[in-house]
């Protein structure tokens, strides 16, 4: 008994500096996790998204709902992996090292070079076409695009931004915000997926602006897609409100601090 109560008054008095290491650990353990599961932040590093992100923008990516089966739906804004080298021409600076560790953490956005960000336009089944300045249609249904980059037309008139296609199941075709500035799928018909990017390279849905604070806002799905007739496989997806994850991580960590002192002092 005298040993237990010897090891119990240790810890009670041991001093908080002694602590913060674990404290620390703990919390970059947390980081890992939910950057491997529920959320990772990405930086905005072009303008092909204006006027919804600009460039520096942080935002935060949904990784938790992908593992539950759900795809993604027409006009969520995602991040994927370069499905066919669509980067090839982009000049990329090189993370250093401590860039590198704390993006794999979670701590500081991601340095990843080789993901993208896009608006989901048509999913598998879906009949996407474009003509003259537009609008774009899906399944024959005009969209009203007010997120469109102001100045721009919903399409080009060009090789790459007249076209009509229909996305393959397990593919997506996507546009930037910016049309008139923005490689997206119009652009890349003739790599070897078509451009398309398939289901399987989706990273997450962006469903906030992290950063900087005076941009904080949802990412959610724009009314007009309500309209745009769906498939059997893909209804139409309804309008939702998107809730803000962005303290999550701090939310997360304060109860197990508070839960190993409790357990200190008894």
């Amino acid at each position: 008994m005298r040993r237990a109560g010897a090891r119990a008054r240790t810890r009670k008095n041991r001093p908080f500096w002694v602590e913060l290491p674990l404290l620390i650990g703990m919390a970059l353990v947390l980081a890992l996790l939910i950057k491997t599961f529920l959320l990772q932040a990405f930086s905005i590093p072009s303008n092909s998204m204006q006027d919804t992100l600009q460039t520096g923008d942080r935002v935060l990516v949904d990784k938790l709902t992908p593992w539950f089966g759900a795809e993604p739906e027409r006009g969520e804004v995602i991040v994927f992996h370069d499905p066919a080298d669509w980067l090839d021409d982009v000049p990329v600076d090189e993370p250093n090292t401590v860039q590198k560790v704390l993006g794999f953490i979670g701590v500081m956005p991601s340095a990843e070079d080789k993901d993208l960000i896009k608006r989901v336009i048509g999913v598998g089944g879906d009949t996407v076409e474009c003509a003259g300045d537009g609008p774009v249609k899906v399944n024959g249904t005009a969209l009203d695009e007010p997120y469109v980059f102001p100045g721009n037309t919903p399409c080009s008139d060009d090789e790459g931004g007249r076209f009509k296609v229909t996305v393959p199941e397990g593919k997506l075709w996507v546009m930037g915000d910016h049309r008139q500035a923005s490689e997206d799928s119009r652009y890349h018909q003739d790599d070897s997926t078509e451009g398309m990017v398939p289901v399987d390279e989706v990273v997450g849905r962006a469903v906030v602006i992290a950063w900087p604070l005076g941009r904080w806002s949802t990412l959610p799905v724009p009314d007009t897609f309500d309209n745009a007739q769906g498939s059997a496989d893909h209804p139409a997806p309804a309008a939702e409100a998107v809730l803000d994850p962005g303290g999550i991580t701090l939310a997360a960590a304060v109860p197990l601090v508070v839960l190993r002192r409790r357990r200190a002092r008894r």
